[in-house]
Parts: C-alpha cells; structure tokens; sequence
C-alpha cells in the first residue's frame, strides 16, 4: 500500500511494531523497511508521531484505553495482525477524508477483522456497500486492479525503467506558449474513445491517428485516456502515441490513487498525470506532486467545488489547478462553475501565484471557450466536442472560431 502509511508483513516473531508518522523525505522512499503502526487518538482521531518503541502483545493490550488496538486472544498470527493493522489504517483515512470533504471512499465499507478489540471496535460503517456515483465506483475498481498491477511489476522495477523513458517534455510552458501564441486558452485535446455518461464516442477509433489531427489542428497538449474498464483507453494507447513522432506533451488521463501510478505512468511516455481532489487527501496531493517534480512531470490538480479549490490553494507547489464543470453526484454540466471558482480571493491567489487554470468539460462552442477564458482560464481539456468530428482538425477550428494551428 503506497501513499500516505504504508504497512509491510514483513513481521518478527515476537509481532514487534513500531510507531510513526512519515515525514516528506520518508515518503520519498515508497519500500517500506518496517512495520508501521498508526495509533489512534480517542478526542482527534489524528496520528501520533513517536520514536521507534517496541511493544509485544501484552503491552498492547495494556495500552486499550490510550487508544492502542489490542487482541482478545494473544496467539493471534501476525497475517491477522496485520490484517487488523490495516483495517484500522482503513478508518482513519477514512475519517481524515471525511474532515476534509471528501465524499469519495477509496473501497467497499468492511466490518472489523476476527479478534479486532480496540478504539474502533463498535465503529458503525456506511451502510452503502453499493458506489454512491460513478467516480467512487471507478475508484474501488481502480484499487483492486492497481494491487494486481503491482503485483506482476514492482516499483523498484518501474524506477529502474526510468532510466530508459523517453525524456520528459514541458507540459505547463507547451500551455503557456499556446495561450501567448494564439490570445485563448491552450488546447489539451483529449484522445478518448468511450465515457460512462456517454458511451463509444467515436468506432473509428485510432489513437495515433486522432493524436496527429489534434497536433495539426493546434493542439498544445494531449490527454490520453488509460482506464480500460470505464473508457476503453489503455496504457498502449499512450505508449503507441509516444511512439509515433507525435511532439505533443502527454497527459496520462488515469484515476490516480497509489504513487506506483505516477512511476507507471512516467515509464509508458507520460509528461504529466491528473490528480483527483475529490479522491486524495491533501497529504496525498502533495506527496504525489514532490514526486512528479522528482521525475520530471507536470501534476493537473483537479477540483469540483469550492472546497477543494481551497484546499488545493493550501497547498505548495501547484502549478496546474483544472476546474471540472460536471457536478459529481448528477453529472450535470454548468460551465458557469468556472466563473464561480475564479471569483475573488481565490482568483487573486491564482494570479499572485502564476498558475494556470485549465477549464474542464461542457466546452463545444467559441461562447463557451469565451466564456472560460473571460473567467480566467489559461488553457482549456476538451474531448467529447472535437473526438466526435469525422475530421478532429476541423473540429478545433471549430471549437475556438478560428484556425489555431501556427
């Protein structure tokens, strides 16, 4: 498990834990080295930082009340420990989310393990089993397909591919040098075949082909779309794009929930890759753009509503801030969220700061790319209204009113 705590089975006989929490040069190192335990506060439900100390079971079970999980029955094995341990990471992410307005929970709600006794011990879960929309069913998906991934290809392995990725490429000055070039907002065209809201957009489909269209027609970035079940998109598409002389940056479209996406991605020909708001915690976000700086990607951090946009404005190193106009829960499209977004304060920290808002979904016409630009967008990801097009060069100069090819 990659990300914010990271619990190994690499337990002793003696199921010795350690207590602590990552800080950000930790994080920069994804293996872990040892058994790490999160201990519950009763009051805060925060995590507490400790020197590595040593406890054996009994001493754990003497701890209940200071908030240490224990176990009703001492020759429980390490796997169940762990299993145990692991669970109750689960909660606490969980109720960290929560305090932060996420919605979206990264997998199904489960009881506690066998033998569990400890400060979550009568903690009532969601009664939804079922996904609330479709983001958060993508998203339990996405954890049991990410765990078999890494699986058959580690992350020591992926780092050591690294060496051999084609160099990275200037996503955010690709943007900027459109925006100053043309006077509207940089072109991420999006090659994408299928949504969930919308099905197959186009049969014909040939990744490269729509890429070189998209080039021609002025486009200064691609996303590509990899998420097989939902979009039909795949990590080849990418590499094949890569691959054929396209001088486009990339932006790998995928739901990104564990840091060995991020390496995945920067091996298969990524340039950049989409960071959810409405999926990961604000520790998440930042740990996963120090990695991007590490491996030379741009992070587009994306936000729904207020909320997130103000958390993402909390944070350091954002260069990239996408709004998504289509509401999570209907998957109703209002443009005017952009607008809504950009207003005031928050508007003002974006221009004080340099970074570039990218205006997301419902764009078809030159009103509307008018519109976002007027609200303070710098670049713009369109995919439905030029994909569709029988000639997606065509499509674009349709979409900005004019040609914006140099």
């Amino acid at each position: 498990m990659e990300g914010l705590y990271v619990v190994n089975s690499r337990a002793n006989s003696s199921a010795l834990f350690s207590a602590h929490k990552f800080r950000a040069h930790q994080l920069l190192n994804p293996i872990p080295q040892k058994i790490t335990y999160l201990r519950s506060m009763a009051q805060t439900h925060m995590l507490n930082h400790s020197p590595h100390k040593q406890f054996s079971i009994k001493a754990q079970m003497a701890e209940i009340n200071a908030g240490l999980a224990s176990m009703s029955n001492p020759t429980i094995s390490n796997e169940d420990l762990l299993k145990i341990k692991e669970w109750e990471i689960g909660i606490l992410q969980g109720e960290l989310a929560a305090s932060q307005g996420i919605s979206i929970r990264r997998r199904p709600p489960s009881g506690p393990p066998p033998y569990y006794v400890g400060p979550f011990e009568f903690h009532l879960q969601n009664e939804g089993k079922t996904p609330c929309n479709i983001l958060e069913e993508i998203i339990w998906y996405k954890d049991v397909e990410v765990s078999e991934m890494k699986k058959r290809k580690s992350l020591s392995m992926l780092k050591m591919l690294l060496d051999n990725a084609p160099p990275a490429r200037d996503f955010v000055g690709a943007l900027k040098a459109a925006n100053l070039r043309t006077g509207v907002p940089g072109l991420i065209a999006e090659v994408k075949k299928a949504s969930p809201s919308r099905g197959v957009m186009r049969e014909d489909f040939d990744p490269v082909l729509i890429a070189k269209a998209y080039e021609k027609g002025g486009a200064a970035c691609l996303s590509v779309l990899t998420d097989e079940k939902f979009f039909q998109g795949s990590f080849e598409n990418l590499e094949v794009i890569r691959n054929s002389g396209v001088q486009c940056p990339l932006l790998c479209k995928e739901f990104i929930i564990d840091a060995w996406q991020i390496y995945y991605a920067r091996v298969k020909g990524a340039d950049a890759i989409l960071l959810i708001a409405a999926v990961l915690l604000d520790l998440d976000i930042k740990y996963m753009v120090t990695i991007c700086k590490l491996i030379g990607l741009a992070a587009l951090v994306e936000v729904h509503n207020e909320r997130e946009m103000d958390r993402v404005l909390a944070l350091e190193g954002i260069e990239l801030v996408g709004i998504n106009n289509r509401d999570l829960g209907t998957f109703k499209v209002d443009i005017s969220n952009t607008k809504t977004l950009l207003e005031g304060e928050r508007g003002e920290r974006i221009r004080e700061r340099g970074i570039i808002v990218v205006g997301e979904s419902g764009l078809f016409t030159p009103a509307d790319i008018a519109y976002v630009q007027g609200a303070g967008v710098k670049a713009v990801l369109v995919g439905e209204s030029i994909v569709k097009q029988k000639d997606p060069t065509a499509g674009i100069a349709g979409l900005f009113g004019k040609n914006i090819a140099s």
